[in-house]
Formats: structure tokens, C-alpha cells, sequence
């Protein structure tokens, strides 16, 4: 892939090596342009221009359903991933006994929705992960009676494993446990069909390799169990004959479109939709393969240098993320010197992330490697 083609879309890498995609990512230009267009006709236009808003807003659907291979009616939008998966915890019909497996450690996204069903007499049960990892099998070995969901993060945030999705897919039909899945740290870097993997709930915040902006997400609810999740919050959007403000019946809209209860987002539902058709465009298989060499380069640099690495190696467990630890306890110290020196990166622990999209090239790895060597020259004096 070149990346050269799309390189000069993000204003960021002229003035930082932008390695943090994993954290927010920074939109490309033509996002910008987009959101800059919509707001001069708000701003001239008012709610004349409101038809063609809602057009894009059907389109951004529409592209997000063919990113995970849905349809456009089991999408909606949301704020963000916690939002989704609380909309999913809160519109399931719980009986006291029944029981969630929560795989942790994990991003609190994933665990505060469910941990808050206890209240309602759900028991979580909590599965440890081995250094970010697991599989269908422990999983299957940590299931009990009453298990009627497992939520999992497609991909562990601070390691990077990616886990089988299929396979916990495959699990769960047989189990015939439901299936819910943050999709935030894969969506964008890694391709996904959530018929293939048997998802029944997806969520995910566009911030991060969606290329989007804060603020804005989706919530895909399978047509299998839409049936099973009734929406804790309703509005005038969320029913049939949306438009009639007097003759009021609350007679909800069928598919997921009855979890918008209001007023959307356009400006956040703008962007996402700009940034989908750029992925889209490039195409989510080549962006996978295009940051796994990356990766690949990155490892290799890190490995001669005697760090450890505790990322997948294996690519079928990869999707963006690559961490290592500096050793010593130091991993602020480092993290502070790559800020100084406008290497933007995460840290995670007592390891540094780096998180690099399609449109970084081999002059960034160049500049991450030579701030990394100053670096351990100043700590070996």
C-alpha cells in the first residue's frame, strides 16, 4: 500500500510522529472540511439544510452496517461504546441467578455495565485473563448454569491480543448464550462479519481507528436477539410515526433504530460517515496487513534493542497494537521522553503502546527508533 496517498490527509504528521491511534485518533482533512461545510450551512442555513442531514445520517448507517457485514436496520448511533454496551446490559430482561462472564482485566467500558446488574441480583463472574489472553476453551471451562451472556473486548487495549472471535462465536451457539462484543479497539484496523462470528451485540466509539471524532458511536443488535433487548430510554425518534407530535402512540420501531430516542449527533454522525468512506475506500483488509508490517518493522527495531515485547506475535491475533516493556520500572520516563520530543505513544502499566494506522510510513519508525536511542544513551551515562 502507499501510504503516501493518504499521508497528507492528517495535518498531525507535520508536527508529531502520530503513533497513539489506539488512544484518539487524529481525523483526516477531509473530515475536517465536511464538519467545516455542515456548520457554515447551520450556521447560514439553519434546519433548511435538515433533509440532507438526515441523508447522510442513513448513509453513515449504511457504511457502518457494510463494515461489519449487517444490515443498516440492526445499527444505531450512539455516544460511545460504554453508552452501547450499558444500552445492551440495561435492555436485556434479567432474572435474579442469571449470569454474565466478564473476561479481566479489561477497559472499564466492558465491565461497569455489567457489574452494575448486580443490583439487580446477576451474578458476574469474573475470568482472569492470562497477560491480556484467553481462549474459547477457558472460556467454555469458566461458563455456570445461569450464563446468559458473555461480553468480551475484541482486542485486549493494553496488550493487543486480538482474540478468537469465531471461536467464541461458535461457543456461544452451542452454549446458546448470547454474545456481546467492544469492538472499539479493532473496528477500522481489523476486517469483521458479525454473521460469521455469531455477535448477537456490538459496540464502538468512532475515536479511535475509525478515524472519526469523540463523541460518536454505533450499536449493532443482531436480528436474532432484537427481540430480547427493549430500549431503557425511548423518544420521540424511537417510535414508528416519529413526525406526529399529537396523535402520540408509543408503538417502537422494530429493529435497532428504537434505541435513538432523540436527537442525533449529525455533526459526530458527519464525521464518522466521512471517515468510514476513507476506510472503506482503502479497504479494511489492506489496512490490517499495511499496520501488521508496520508492526513487524517496529518488533524487530524493539527486539534488537533487548526490549520485551508483550504483544501477539502470531498476525491472526494482532489488529493494532504493539507494546513492550523499557524494564527497569521506567515506562513513564520514557513515556515523558517520547512526549518531549513529539513522539506521541501511550503508556499502559509498565509498558509503552504504540498504535500506528495505514498512513504511517518507514520515516516514522526512522524517528521513533532515533528518539528511542537517545534515550537509552542518556539512561546508560
Amino acid at each position: 500500500m502507499e501510504s503516501s496517498t493518504y499521508r497528507d490527509e492528517f495535518p498531525i504528521m507535520r508536527n508529531y510522529v502520530f503513533l497513539n491511534n489506539a488512544a484518539v485518533s487524529s481525523p483526516p482533512s477531509r473530515v475536517s472540511r465536511a464538519l467545516s461545510e455542515l456548520f457554515s450551512d447551520y450556521s447560514s442555513l439553519g434546519l433548511m439544510r435538515y433533509p440532507q442531514w438526515m441523508k447522510q445520517v442513513e448513509k453513515t448507517r449504511s457504511l457502518f452496517a457494510q463494515l461489519i457485514t449487517a444490515e443498516p436496520s440492526e445499527v444505531c448511533f450512539m455516544g460511545n461504546t460504554s453508552e452501547g454496551l450499558s444500552a445492551v446490559a440495561n435492555g436485556l430482561s434479567w432474572t435474579p441467578g442469571d449470569r454474565v462472564l466478564v473476561p479481566v482485566p479489561d477497559f472499564p467500558s466492558n465491565v461497569y455495565p455489567w457489574a452494575n446488574l448486580e443490583r439487580l441480583g446477576v451474578k458476574i463472574d469474573y475470568f482472569q485473563k492470562r497477560a491480556g489472553r484467553f481462549t474459547p476453551a477457558e472460556l467454555d471451562a469458566a461458563i455456570r448454569p445461569g450464563t446468559k451472556l458473555i461480553t468480551i473486548s475484541s482486542t485486549d487495549f493494553a496488550t493487543g491480543f486480538r482474540c478468537d472471535l469465531e471461536g467464541v462465536g461458535e461457543l456461544c451457539r452451542k452454549k446458546g448464550i448470547l454474545l456481546c462484543v467492544d469492538a472499539i479497539q479493532s473496528l477500522g484496523a481489523v476486517p469483521l462479519d458479525v454473521k460469521k462470528c455469531g455477535i448477537h451485540f456490538l459496540a464502538s466509539g468512532g475515536h479511535k481507528w475509525l478515524l472519526a471524532t469523540m463523541g460518536i458511536g454505533a450499536l449493532y443488535i443482531s436480528k436474532e436477539a432484537n427481540g430480547l433487548v427493549h430500549p431503557a430510554r425511548v423518544g420521540w425518534r424511537s417510535v414508528q410515526d416519529e413526525e406526529n407530535f399529537y396523535n402520540l402512540e408509543l408503538k417502537l420501531k422494530p429493529d435497532a433504530l428504537r434505541f435513538e430516542s432523540g436527537t442525533l449527533n449529525v455533526p459526530g454522525i458527519t464525521a464518522l460517515g466521512v471517515a468510514l468512506e476513507m476506510l472503506l475506500e482503502v479497504g479494511v483488509d489492506r489496512i490490517h496487513e499495511r499496520i501488521c508490517d508496520l508492526n513487524d518493522m517496529f518488533s524487530e527495531g524493539l527486539a534488537t534493542r533487548n526490549f520485551s515485547i508483550i504483544s501477539p506475535v502470531e498476525r491472526e491475533r494482532r489488529a493494532g497494537i504493539l507494546s513492550f516493556m523499557p524494564g527497569g520500572g521506567n515506562a513513564h520516563e520514557l513515556f515523558r521522553f517520547f512526549m518531549k520530543n513529539k513522539v506521541l505513544v501511550a503508556q499502559r502499566g509498565d509498558a509503552i503502546r504504540i498504535s500506528p494506522h495505514f498512513y504511517n510510513d518507514e520515516s516514522d519508525i526512522e524517528q521513533f527508533f532515533a528518539v528511542l536511542d537517545q534515550y537509552i544513551q542518556k539512561s546508560e551515562r
